[in-house]
Order: structure tokens, then C-alpha cells, then sequence
């Protein structure tokens, strides 16, 4: 069911049960939403005593033909968006999906001519109420002495046999506010203006898909919608498609689009073939996300392309919205020398995106990225005498983590996302892959590197960052030929430094520092300590780590996930904590079974 009655403006039966919007009034709306837009705009000024949007420089149109179009709002950013030099003169907006009355159009025309204009073309959308009430307004003006003349916008593709009503005016509409906007900053007379925006027009088609109704401020949803449907072919007021299916992926949906406007079959086809070259409009429709719209450009491009088309200019972003709307709309205008130029001319219209004048279709995209030699878990390494140590550390560690898996998921559930386990399980599938097919180098400082670069590929999450960034921090202060205790202790606390440094957490946040920090300032007693107190100064970094790890359970989360957690529901210890502490203790007990 549409939401537009024969008169063009909403159907008040299903104004019965608000929707939540952001908005003061549903009676303000509209006038608030114009002046934020010129407010925000140092080009643009509103007509006092009605909702039209003018250039502020108005005295730039003398002797020019200026450029008038509009509607009902609801579809910002047009049509206020794009005033501006190279674009409209003005819009004029009526309510929402309402279209603007006669009188607000007249004044703008009356504004336009009084600056000195030559003429003033109007740029109306196929719709019954626009189609009046700037028909009427442009006879008015003509008994004035004006010199007005009008085009209608009716690129709609959806319909095969269209009723006497014709084709819809959607999203291609502002390509002709881009050509027209063009053609008039060059100081084209109203009729060549005219004469080339209507063949302009023979060459563009639109066709729109929704994932979810939009409602009227102060209205229920202007049509139902399933949850995993769509429908194609609707229109930019809710007014029913052609076809509802299920969601299917972005590419099918895309092809099928584009199939539809482009089928002989239909008598809202647009003739498009090999070798053809055109500007693509990827429209949201207000509601469909950054990411979903830039798929489909993605999936557009590609379709275009596969069909042996030339994808000169793309514009993807919000355009002409549907308020709310989950959807997306796509405008194809078959493109020329001259069409690219006027395409490409600059405009100071606020909702104009810089757009690049460079062909999409055959432009290298493609950056290689510097060589940055080979990974350090790929070289080669030689054994020291350390690397037989080293490498019961490493399995001992792993094969601990892997015993811990499921009590560090539960730690975790109960604070985060509950896969610390499953995290830490990762690396240390990798670490022992790796310990499989290479001899752990005598350099302690190139085993660090090693593993920092495992965590980092096989770990992910921040847990994967901080673990990297600690080992590659204290690769650099172990070598084969530095590597005492002095030197592990040192290479111990620059790791820990780096967490701090890049993570933003310290001790007392709840976090794996609260079992690192009070084992590694143990462990700096190894610069001192004389060689028969190591392994003391070593049990007691375990038992520090230790008991770190369990103070947690009593501390307020203050960094990682668990601090957007209310405090009286974290009692148990932070897992990253306690995984710290199981890997001290796995070392320490790989150090004693080798004594």
C-alpha cells in the first residue's frame, strides 16, 4: 500500500501509532531539518515565510537561467542539498511525502527571477501532486512575465507496462540537477538546456530494492515487510514494487536489478549494451549500512563490467533516501564526452559528493605492497645451547594452554565474549605446528621474533596485538650472546613496558597486566641477584603472577572488554590474568624437570 494518496501527500490512516525518530515535533520537523541544513551551509539562505532553500548569492544568476526543483521531504538530501552553484538555484519542500504548494513554488520562482535570472527551469519528479502544483505554479508565473519552462523526471524501471500515469521520478533526478546545473553555469539558454537534458533523460533508468518499510513521523510503517524479504522495484514513498523474495546476497540482488532495467521486454527498459559507457548511482535509501552500500557499489561495478559496459563515474552514498529505508536504489545514465564534462563541471551544492573524473572501468586499483623480506617464523634458524631449554618451555606452554582452554572460556563468559580460551588454544596449535617443522634458534631474541609473529597471524583479537607486541619488544635485549638472566629480566620488562604503552592499561585494571607487572618486577632482581638465587627469584615471579591473577577477582575492570561490564556482575578472575600466570608456571616447571 502506498503512503501517498492521489494528491501526493501521506496516507493519514496509518498515522496512528508513532515510530521512535529523533525529532522535537512531528509539526516542526520539516522547518528544523531546513534551517539545520542552512545553518550548517554558508551558501545556502531560506525564503522567509516558506520552506524553500536558496543559493545565498543570488546576484551570481544574473543574466543565467536558474534552476528550481523539489518535492515532499522525507528524501534529504534532496532536494535543499543540492543548491548551489553548478547545481539548483532552489528547492522548495512541502511536508513529508507531501508536495510543496503552489504558492511556496511561486515565490521561489519570483525570487529567482527578480535576481536577474533569464529564465527558470523546473526539475519535477512524475508525480501527480508535483506535476500540479508546479504546473500551476509556472502558469502564475508565466502571467507575471517570466520566461519558465519545465521538465519531468520519469526514469523509474520497475514497471514493464507502466500505467497512464507513467514512469516515477526517482534518484536520477539529480543527475538532471548536475547536467542542467552545468549547462546553466556555462550561460546555455532555457531551451538548449531543455533540449539536451531531454535527450539526457531517454538515457537513464532507476531501480530500487527494500529490506524494510520507512514511516512518517507520527505514522506506523508505510507498507509490511516480512523479516528476510525484500521488494523491488518500490518507489521513494513507499508506493508498492513488482516483486517481493527472500534476501538473497548482494550480487544476486544487484544482477537481478540490473537485468530488470535493462530487459528489451519491458517498456521501462533502458537500451544498454556492450561497449556503452555510464555513470552509476548507488543509492541508499537511508537506512542500509556504510559497509552493505559499499558492497554493492562493489557488486554493481562488477555486473556492469561483466556485461562488457564502461563504468566511467560512480557515486555511491545517500542521495535521494526514502527516510528511514533499508534499501538501495540504482541509477544507470548512459554517458558521453559531453555528459562527463557536465558531469565532471564543480558545483558548491553541500550534498554533491567530490567525486573523481577518472574512468572506474580499467583504472589499476590495486597498490602491491613493500617487500618486507620474510616472516621470521619462515627463515632458518641454527640450534644453540639454549635451543633444547627453550624448546621444553615452548611445549610445555602449549600443552598447558591447550589443558586450560575451557577454564579460560568460562572465566571469560563471564565478563567478555568467552573465547580467551579458545584464543589462547590458537597460538598454542601454532607454536607447536611450527615446533614440528623447525629447530628452535640458539638466539633467544630470533625464538621471541619467531613467536611474536605466530600470535600475531594465529592468535587475532587483542590478546594476538598484546602478546606480539610484548615478545617483539623484548626480542631486541636477548641475543645468543646476551641471553643471562640479567638479560631475559630486562627483555621481560621492556615486553611489559610496550603493553602498557600500547594498550593503555596498567596494574589495577583488572587486565593480564596484574599477573605480568608483579612477576616481571621479580624477575628484575635477576640483574643482581648472584647465580645460586635464580631459580628462588624465579618460583617467587610464579607466585606473584599467581596471586595477581587471583586479586583480580576483587578489582574494578578499568581496561578490555570487562570494563563495560557493571562491576557487581565480575567476580571471578580475569582470564587474561590467569593465563599469564599458568605460562609463568608452565615455565618454571619446565626449567625443574630439566635441573
Amino acid at each position: 500500500m502506498s503512503d501517498r494518496d492521489k494528491d501526493g501527500a501521506p496516507d493519514r490512516s496509518r498515522c496512528t501509532e508513532p515510530q521512535k525518530k529523533l525529532l522535537n515535533s512531528v509539526d516542526s520537523c520539516v522547518d528544523e531539518a531546513l534551517c539545520g541544513l542552512v545553518r550548517a551551509s554558508g551558501g545556502l539562505s531560506l525564503l522567509k515565510g516558506h520552506r524553500v532553500v536558496l543559493r545565498s548569492d543570488l546576484d551570481n544568476l544574473r543574466g543565467k537561467v536558474a534552476l528550481l526543483s523539489g518535492g515532499g521531504s522525507g528524501h534529504e538530501p534532496a532536494h535543499g542539498g543540492y543548491v548551489g552553484a553548478g547545481m539548483l538555484s532552489a528547492a522548495v519542500a512541502g511536508g513529508v511525502f507531501a508536495s510543496p504548494p503552489p504558492a511556496s513554488i511561486l515565490a521561489a520562482i519570483m525570487s529567482l527571477h527578480k535576481a536577474g535570472a533569464s529564465g527558470v527551469l523546473l526539475i519535477v519528479k512524475n508525480y501527480t501532486g508535483d506535476r500540479l502544483n508546479f504546473g500551476l505554479a509556472a502558469e502564475q508565473a508565466r502571467n507575471h512575465g517570466v520566461a519558465v519552462d519545465m521538465v519531468i523526471v520519469a526514469e523509474d524501471c520497475a514497471f514493464d507496462r507502466p500505467s497512464k500515469a507513467g514512469r516515477r521520478g526517482l534518484c536520477g533526478t539529480i543527475f538532471i540537477h548536475k547536467l542542467a546545473g552545468a549547462l546553466a553555469e556555462e550561460g546555455a539558454s532555457l531551451d538548449q538546456i531543455v533540449a539536451k537534458v531531454t535527450v539526457v533523460l531517454k538515457g537513464i533508468g532507476t531501480l530500487g530494492v527494500s529490506l524494510s518499510p520507512c514511516s512518517v513521523p507520527g505514522c506506523l510503517p508505510s507498507f509490511d515487510l516480512p523479516p528476510g524479504d525484500m521488494e523491488l522495484g518500490l518507489g521513494i514513498h513507499g508506493e508498492p514494487g513488482i516483486k517481493r523474495s527472500k534476501v538473497a546476497s548482494a550480487d544476486e540482488v544487484v544482477k537481478t536489478m540490473i537485468d530488470h532495467m535493462t530487459n528489451p521486454d519491458s517498456q521501462s527498459y533502458l537500451p544498454l549494451k556492450s561497449g556503452d559507457s555510464v555513470i552509476v548511482c548507488v543509492n541508499n535509501l537511508g537506512a542500509l549500512s556504510c559497509l552493505e552500500l559499499a558492497v554493492v557499489t562493489r557488486a554493481a561495478i562488477i555486473c556492469l563490467e561483466n556485461r562488457g559496459v564502461v563504468v566511467a563515474r560512480v557515486m555511491s552514498g545517500s542521495f535521494m533516501t526514502s527516510l528511514e529505508m533499508a534499501g538501495v536504489s540504482l541509477t544507470l545514465m548512459l554517458a558521453n564526452e559531453e555528459t562527463l564534462k557536465l558531469f565532471d563541471a564543480k558545483t558548491r551544492a553541500p550534498a554533491w559528493p567530490n567525486l573523481s573524473s577518472v574512468c572506474v572501468s580499467g583504472r589499476s586499483y590495486i597498490t602491491e605492497p613493500p617487500a618486507l623480506g620474510t616472516r621470521p617464523q619462515d627463515d632458518t634458524h641454527s640450534e644453540g645451547p639454549l635451543s633444547p631449554v627453550m624448546r621444553k618451555a615452548l611445549e610445555k606452554v602449549s600443552s598447558t594452554l591447550l589443558e586450560k582452554q575451557e577454564e579460560l572460556n568460562s572465566l571469560d563468559r563471564a565478563a567478555g565474549d568467552g573465547d580467551c580460551g579458545n584464543t589462547h588454544a590458537q597460538a598454542a596449535r601454532a607454536v607447536q605446528e611450527w615446533l614440528q617443522g623447525h629447530v628452535v634458534p640458539g638466539c633467544p631474541g630470533k625464538l621471541l621474533s619467531v613467536l611474536a609473529g605466530l600470535v600475531q597471524e594465529k592468535m587475532g583479537g587483542s590478546s594476538g596485538a598484546l602478546y606480539s607486541l610484548f615478545l617483539t619488544a623484548a626480542a631486541g635485549h636477548v641475543t645468543e650472546e646476551q641471553s643471562n638472566a640479567a638479560a631475559w629480566a630486562s627483555a621481560m620488562h621492556a615486553g611489559t613496558q610496550a603493553m602498557r604503552r600500547y594498550g593503555g592499561a596498567d596494574p589495577g585494571d583488572r587486565t593480564m597486566l596484574d599477573a605480568l607487572c608483579p612477576a616481571v618486577d621479580e624477575l628484575m632482581k635477576l640483574t643482581t641477584a648472584p647465580p645460586g638465587g635464580h631459580m628462588v627469584i624465579l618460583q617467587a615471579a610464579v607466585q606473584k603472577a599467581a596471586s595477581g591473577a587471583e586479586a583480580t577477582r576483587n578489582l574494578t575492570a578499568r581496561a578490555g572488554r570487562a570494563s563495560y561490564i557493571a562491576a557487581e556482575r565480575v567476580t571471578l578472575p580475569d582470564p587474561g590474568a590467569v593465563a599469564v600466570a599458568a605460562i609463568f608456571k608452565a615455565v618454571l616447571e619446565s626449567l625443574e624437570g630439566q635441573k
